[in-house]
């Protein structure tokens, strides 16, 4: 495979030399003209592998097996959900008993898939916002869907990524984030300032700004900012939440540095004249929080290192705490019927607790054990809240819970049977003697001689907690003979806040480091051998795998890494790079340079070593993780490494960071993997 060309820039930081030979890949045509080459290469060499057909068809029956179904949304009498059969998922309702298909995407023309990014009911049940994107893209033009007729109509409101619908009450309108119009003649790290929050009412009318920077005097925002309208019905306040930095897909819980703003709801009919008074401030260190009335229940971690509740009143701003924190890490709080349901995690597995609203102690509430929730969301009514578990062995169950749990049935029990999988739970020594969580999957009986091909997997980023879920997509890994294990970094959430400050910002080599001694360990105790041992992560993960790879490539026999971040002194020049500075660093201080050079692995590379295989996958499409992130690291692979074991980088084209991926898509990319590890694994 012919090299990428090398046209060296070199930039000089705080007295540091930045040597960039593919700086030319960050603008142009040129980058999708070689993408696209090097997509052709790597997938004739990934069909060409012995077992790839036989894994793509082992992936295909065992997906077709499982009906998926997520995203659960209440309003009046009637459930909604996510439900996929078939290539994406359907929007479908439930009503008295009764399941009908809303809308499927699938039946959309255009000139890519579409996809359901987003939705959220009416409080009646009567309508649903919903954001619709195309190839993966997660830009959405938001429609509202008429749920009697089905009826599909589309608003003005489009380039909405996340955009977190939220109703009024009474359902006569919906608050809206949308960024601004692409525009190529901005420079990419500013093209998504000053979002806004639009307002569409229902019944005809353009939507109108309700949030924006320098829409209101008394709501400060940098152009950084993302604002939020939050409209609780049991208040008549409205509260915007001013998101500072990348966070997750939740405005309640897991949130990392924002603000929160109150205001008398009837004022946003003059969104420029309300007066907002600021009820949450970054320095209070609070990742989520429960409105209920004139309380809201914070979740924070000021003094507080795995996080603490604390009931604060809206009225006169007096704090009290209700769960003081303790050895499990507080995730988020929910207010059903007379208590506060707490959801924690401890050592990356899901725990639940509640105590009443009242005051008094604090009960456990029973769960499936080794699992996570995929999601808890209270109905609008206070009474109930609907809980969904799953665990490595335990297909999703949707559970209502009103005092205690009862399974709804609404979720199809998965055939796919892990029975003959054995799940280890082991806490591997880090090089500081700190203990990293690390998850075990293998047939029962394996032999612990070192001889076992093993995947191990990583993320360790924002706080993130990577999910112990059921997955009937690594079952053809597995029952192979292969080894599955997922270590639990620092930086990411399993053990609170303290975890996430642990491996973040100058604390970053945290992250590296566990992730290679979690595979030494996994080497140490016979599970595998550096000859048969591969590295996995994606999107953030390309932080420990590309770490991993260029300070121990003798480790590794094979390093996947997915839409990867790797060159991460250029990540804040992308699109969507300003809102990670805080998590990862930024050029403007000699502290962020310092804290960016401990996760920059491309410039790490060295000519002359003897790297592992490296399969490197992007999406053309991809909106967090610009597709010249991955090919510059292939590119520099490419020419550095001294062995004779493939870099391929794969292209999705018509693919992003893979939240709009298609069935046929994921499984595609998984069978790749799986037959590209088969095939450099072997002994």
């Amino acid at each position: 495979m012919t090299n990428a060309r090398v046209q060296t820039v070199v930039d000089t930081v705080f007295g540091h030399e930045l040597s960039d030979p593919y700086r030319w890949m960050e603008e142009g045509p040129e980058l999708r003209e070689w993408l696209l080459a090097q997509g052709a290469k790597t997938k004739e060499h990934l069909t060409g592998l012995p077992l790839r057909a036989e894994l793509l068809a082992r992936l295909d029956e065992v997906t077709r097996d499982t009906v998926e179904v997520t995203a659960f949304a209440m309003a009046g009498d009637r459930v909604f959900f996510l439900r996929q059969t078939g290539a994406v998922p359907v929007l479908v309702v439930r009503e008295g008993g009764e399941e009908r298909v809303l809308l499927d995407p699938a039946t959309i023309a255009g000139d890519e898939h579409s996809t359901l990014e987003f939705f959220d009911p009416s409080p009646d049940g009567r309508l649903v916002a919903c954001g619709l994107a195309q190839g993966g893209s997660e830009q959405c033009q938001v429609h509202v869907l008429d749920v009697a007729t089905g009826d599909l109509t589309p608003t003005e409101i489009t380039h909405s990524l996340q955009g977190h619908p939220t109703w009024l009450p009474d359902g006569s309108g919906f608050f809206c984030h949308r960024r601004p119009a692409p525009d190529p003649a901005v420079p990419a790290d500013r093209r998504r300032d000053n979002s806004a929050t639009w307002f569409q009412s229902i019944g005809g009318g353009e939507p109108t700004i309700t949030l924006r920077r320098g829409h209101n005097p008394t709501l400060p925002l940098s152009p950084i900012d993302r604002a939020f309208v939050l409209a609780p019905s049991d208040t008549e306040l409205a509260f915007a939440l001013i998101s500072h930095a990348a966070s997750g897909g939740s405005l309640s819980e897991e949130l990392s540095e924002f603000s929160l703003y109150a205001t008398d709801r009837a004022g946003l009919a003059d969104p420029t004249a309300c007066v907002w008074r600021k009820i949450i401030d970054p320095a209070d260190e609070v990742t989520g929080y429960a409105i209920h009335g004139d309380t809201i229940y914070v979740v924070t971690h000021k003094n507080a290192p795995r996080s603490e509740v604390q009931a604060w009143s809206l009225t006169d701003g007096t704090r009290r705490t209700v769960v003081p924190g303790g050895d499990r890490a507080v995730m988020g709080v929910k207010v059903v019927g007379d208590h506060l349901l707490i959801r924690d995690i401890d050592a990356g597995t899901a725990r639940m607790r509640r105590i009443p609203l009242a005051g008094g102690d604090i009960e456990e509430i029973p769960l499936p054990t080794g699992g996570t929730i995929a999601q808890w969301t209270a109905h609008p009514d206070g009474k109930s809240a609907l809980i969904v578990f799953s665990s490595w062995t335990q297909p999703p169950t949707a559970y209502r819970y009103d005092g205690e749990l009862r399974d709804t049935g609404w979720i199809p029990r998965s055939p796919v049977d892990f029975s003959d999988i054995e799940v280890t739970q082991l806490r591997a020594p880090a090089r500081d003697g700190v203990l990293v969580p690390l998850t075990v999957l293998h047939r029962k009986g394996l032999a612990l001689d070192g001889t076992n091909p093993t995947m191990m997997t990583g993320y360790g980023s924002y706080g993130f907690v990577l999910r112990r879920a059921f997955n009937p997509r690594l079952l053809p890994w597995l029952e192979r003979g292969g080894v599955y294990a997922l270590a639990g970094l620092r930086g990411g959430g399993d053990h609170g806040h303290e975890w996430h400050a642990a491996g973040r910002l100058l604390n970053k080599e945290n992250t590296i480091t566990d992730f290679i001694d979690c595979a030494e360990y996994l080497v140490d105790t016979g599970y595998t051998s550096p000859q048969r041992l591969a590295g996995e992560g994606a999107s953030a993960g390309g932080i420990p795998t590309g770490g991993a790879l260029v300070r121990r490539p003798d480790l590794f026999a094979a390093m996947v890494s997915q839409v990867p971040v790797f060159n991460m002194t250029r990540m804040e020049f992308s699109e969507n790079g300003p809102i990670n500075a805080p998590e990862f660093g930024t050029q403007t201080t000699e502290e962020g340079l310092r804290a960016l050079l401990i996760v920059d692995s491309y410039l790490r590379v060295v000519d002359g070593v003897e790297y592992p295989a490296v399969l490197i996958t992007a999406g053309l499409n991809d909106p967090r993780v610009a597709a010249w992130q991955p090919a510059k690291m292939a590119a520099r692979l490419q020419a550095a490494t001294a062995s004779d074991r493939p870099v391929l980088i794969r292209v999705e084209q018509h693919g992003g960071h893979g939240l709009g991926s298609t069935r046929d898509q994921r499984n595609a990319v998984m069978a790749d993997i799986f037959a590209f590890l088969a095939a450099e694994l072997e002994p």
